[in-house]
């Protein structure tokens, strides 16, 4: 009876493992690094630019179709670590903690950088002052009243810019005064060209590249010039201050692919982090993070035109 029962075990455990390798097999032919179909979670701060790079690769491949889901930071990275999705773009790499647990699940993620974005403060276009500290902001977090500062206005409790900010200020709440939240940048972005003394804290690429209902909100706005904790200089956040390491609100873009086989996360992050994917982050306003190379053409002697 001992015997059947093994005999048994083992004929279930063959047919088991015989079926997961017929649905890997066929997971793998309908989806490639260039074919198939797959859910991108994305942080809602960055929004725009991720929405370039999907129109320009699916128009690119026809057979690839990627669904981008914008979410806080908070439910992106919880997405990624219950495995409810395989790739995703945040605005930070993923912490100790973070991989240990990876690690645990036997998942090994990749993570690529592939653009340097910046949080932005905003404020009403009525507002003459276009310059800021970011000292004054972190004591303002602190609960510290500054008289430039009528309120701070950031898109909601979980997304990267709180986080970010809290960190900078070294804090584990926002203060109950004083700070207002909403759901997306462009409502942060309608409140503050609505009421004056508001200062807006934003991503970037809402910015420079506006939804179409918003452009004419977005001119009603100024980007604050901000002075870092160090020097007395003030910078915003261009593609030149990115470059040159002065604006000290910036970040870096990553996609995290934990798919853990060549699928169409993996050729999805080579493509941004390529040529083309480097040439629409340059033309979006954020800063590659690799330079895209120029072609020249030298001519061995001048042509004249006809005449």
């Amino acid at each position: 009876m001992l015997k059947y029962s093994k005999a048994l075990g083992l004929v279930v455990f063959v047919f088991l493992f015989a079926m997961c390798n017929q649905k890997n097999k066929n997971e793998a032919e309908k989806e490639t690094i260039l074919k198939g179909s797959i859910d991108l979670a994305v942080d809602e701060t960055v929004k725009q630019i991720v929405d370039d790079q999907v129109a320009v690769f699916e128009g690119t491949y026809y057979d690839a179709k990627i669904t981008v889901k914008p979410k806080s930071e908070a439910e992106v990275i919880n997405d990624l670590l219950n495995q409810k999705t395989k790739v995703a773009i945040t605005t930070r790499d993923l912490t100790t903690e973070e991989k240990a647990r990876f690690e645990k699940s036997k998942i090994n993620p990749r993570v690529t950088p592939f653009a340097h974005d910046a949080i932005a403060f905003i404020s009403n276009k009525s507002n003459n002052d276009t310059l800021i500290a970011l000292k004054s902001v972190i004591d303002f977090l602190q609960g510290k009243p500054d008289p430039k500062i009528k309120g701070l206005v950031f898109d909601n409790p979980n997304s990267s810019t709180v986080r970010y900010m809290k960190d900078l200020a070294k804090i584990n709440e926002l203060p109950k005064t004083g700070v207002f939240s909403f759901k997306t940048n462009n409502e942060v972005i309608k409140f503050v060209s609505e009421n004056e003394g508001m200062i807006g804290v934003i991503g970037i690429n809402w910015i420079y590249q506006p939804t179409p209902d918003m452009t004419q909100t977005v001119d009603k706005i100024n980007v604050l010039y901000v002075k870092g904790l160090k020097g007395n200089e003030y910078f915003s956040p261009t593609q030149n201050d990115l470059e040159l390491g002065n604006y000290p609100l910036a970040r870096d873009l990553f996609i995290i692919n934990c798919q853990g086989y060549s699928g169409l996360g993996m050729g999805f992050a080579s493509f941004i982090a390529g040529e083309i994917g480097q040439r629409i982050v340059l033309k979006s306003g954020l800063l590659p993070y690799k330079t895209p190379g120029r072609k020249l053409q030298i001519r061995k002697e001048i042509i004249k035109d006809k005449e």
